[in-house]
């Protein structure tokens, strides 16, 4: 993977870490630096990025310090998904929302134009991206 790819995906992760960049800018830096997909994992607190081209590129993700339930309520994940996607939710209050709501990570499928969020028990929620 180029020097160019690694410092897009970081000034995403950075960007939306600290609540200056929106999902939709997310995905735009992460289409112009070639990443079919990344997944999120809350328990290890980590997110992989996978470039068409290249080795995967794992960062570290700040998470919230509180428990996640052992229930998956996908009532409270949508509204924390329709929450980011108006904009008044930013990343970090995204995370603890769904945490809350017992996502334990996420896959975004770039390609697919959609998010995959997971339960404890393998619960999915599939949300496509909006328009």
């Amino acid at each position: 993977m180029s020097h160019a790819t690694h410092e897009l995906i970081r000034e995403a992760a950075a960007g939306s870490a600290e609540g200056r960049l929106h999902f939709g800018q997310v995905i735009g830096l992460m289409v112009v630096a070639g990443v079919d997909s990344y997944a999120v994992d809350y328990r290890s607190a980590r997110a992989t990025y996978y470039p068409r081209d290249g080795a995967p590129l794992d960062l570290p993700l700040e998470t919230p310090d509180m428990p996640i339930p052992e229930g998956f309520n996908t009532v409270a994940l949508k509204t924390a998904i329709a929450g980011s996607q108006r904009g008044v939710v930013t990343y970090p209050q995204f995370k603890r929302l769904s945490m809350a709501a017992g996502c334990v990570g996420y896959t975004v499928w770039i390609a697919g134009r959609h998010v995959t969020y997971y339960g404890r028990r393998g619960e999915t929620h599939v949300e496509q991206f909006p328009d």
